[in-house]
This record gives C-alpha cells, structure tokens and sequence, in this order.
C-alpha cells in the first residue's frame, strides 16, 4: 500500500518506537488507513489517536500513537505508548502535543528541511525494515 503524503516522526517519537519495535513500514501502513478516515479518535486541533499493532501483540494490545495531521499531504508522528502502559493522555499532555503538532503543520518546505537536517524530525520511508 503507498503511503498518502509524506510523513514524519519527531526524535522522541523514533526513540520510543526503536524500543518498542515499531518500524517505519506500520507506520506508513498507519497513515494509509489514517488516510482512508480510519482513526480511532480525532482529538481536535490537527491531532489524532491511531492504534498501531507491536510485535507480538496485534492491534488490541498494541500501542497507541498521537499524530498531527494535514490529511493526505502531511503527518507528524509525536508521541506513543503501549496501551498497557496507560490508558489515556491527560489535559495538559493534549495541549502540549496540539501546540507542538501546530508548530509543525506550520512548517514550510525551507521550515521542514531545516528540521529535518538539523535531526528534530525524520522522515518515515515505509521500507519495512527501517526503524
């Protein structure tokens, strides 16, 4: 399946995947059924919640994954957790991540390559082995 747009995850986002084994083939996957409206929550303000399945485990015990999106052109991955861990994001985690998913929306092509250069974001290939 090829991927909608271009996507992107932050530092702290590539960290938590690598030690959770997500790689960068479920989360292109992940954007093309975001693209196709399957989100499991629209949090408002460009953000959403999309489950993502971790090995081992599938969709239901897998992890949950907070990304800020211009839908079908850009997607910023930003935060993820395994649902075991919790359960849900409180308030003012919520308005950090919209104010940080907006910062990023705002990006233009000079703003994006400068991100991506200086390592605050990296762009999600869909090449299953990468992570």
């Amino acid at each position: 399946m090829r991927m909608q747009g271009r996507a992107f995850r932050t530092r702290p986002f590539t960290r938590w995947m690598r030690r959770a084994g997500v790689t960068d083939g479920d989360l292109a996957r992940a954007v093309g059924e975001m693209a196709r409206g399957m989100v499991d929550a629209d949090l408002g303000g460009g953000l959403f919640k999309k489950r993502i399945p971790l090995p081992g485990r599938g969709r239901r015990g897998g992890a949950r994954v907070i990304v800020a999106a211009r839908r079908s052109q850009r997607w910023f991955f930003l935060y993820g957790f395994a649902k075991n861990e919790r359960d849900t994001l409180a308030p003012a985690e919520l308005r950090a991540l919209r104010e940080l998913g907006k910062e990023f929306l705002r990006l233009d092509e000079r703003g994006l390559s400068r991100a991506l250069r200086a390592g605050a974001l990296a762009e999600v290939c869909g090449d299953e082995t990468q992570k």
